[in-house]
Formats: C-alpha cells, sequence, structure tokens
C-alpha cells in the first residue's frame, strides 16, 4: 500500500554553503522504524537525483524518533553564490515529504499508517 511521508513525519530544512540538512521526524513513535527503514542513503539519492551533484549523509536520532539527511552539492555554491530560486535549501524537507512509501497492507494496518491507496 502507498503511505505518504508527509503523513506519517514532519520535516525541517536549512544549509550550510552548498549542503542541504534536511531533518524529517516520524509524527508517532511507533512509525520512526518504518522511516530509518525506508529513507535509505540509496532512496534518498535517487529521489533527489538532478537537484543535488553530491553524496547524501544520513544521521539516525532514534531517541528523537528522526533521521538527518546532508544533502552535498545541492545548493549551486551556496545562498550568495548561486542563481537558484532557493539557494538557502528551505524547500528541500517539501520535496523530501513527497515521497511515497510501498508498504504491506499487514504493516500499514498493525501500525494504524494512513494509506494513500495501493
Amino acid at each position: 500500500m502507498n503511505v505518504r511521508l508527509v503523513d506519517i513525519a514532519h520535516a525541517r530544512s536549512g544549509d550550510k554553503g552548498d549542503t542541504a540538512n534536511v531533518g524529517v521526524i516520524a509524527l508517532r513513535p511507533e512509525w520512526y522504524p518504518v522511516i530509518a527503514r525506508e529513507l535509505t542513503v540509496e532512496r534518498v539519492t535517487r529521489h533527489f537525483a538532478g537537484m543535488i551533484t553530491g553524496g547524501v549523509v544520513r544521521y539516525e536520532l532514534p531517541n528523537l524518533g528522526a533521521l538527518n539527511f546532508l544533502l552535498h552539492g545541492a545548493l549551486d555554491g551556496g545562498g550568495t553564490l548561486s542563481l537558484k530560486t532557493d539557494a538557502q535549501g528551505k524547500v528541500f524537507s517539501t520535496a523530501m515529504l513527497r515521497m511515497v512509501l510501498d508498504l504491506p497492507a499487514s504493516e500499514v494496518a498493525s501500525l494504524s499508517l494512513p494509506a494513500s491507496g495501493s
């Protein structure tokens, strides 16, 4: 079943130089393991393909029910150098939350995850 990340997490983003920072926080503690399992470095890299030129680094904060990602090469040089519309990285959290997770129906039911279809 499809579960939209925006329905099970919230996110914040910012920047430092040419790197965007995206924190993803589970809305419920029991949903953190799903987020931690599904938001791999590889998946986030694919999700931002064409938007970033560098690598992705993931940090786990299980005591906060959160993950933090550094997206290198995301800001075309950073706020003072870039001609991008969002040279400060504020929209990367919204872009991350557009991700859709394909989860087993049994897991969706057992965790009371809000499904958006199958």
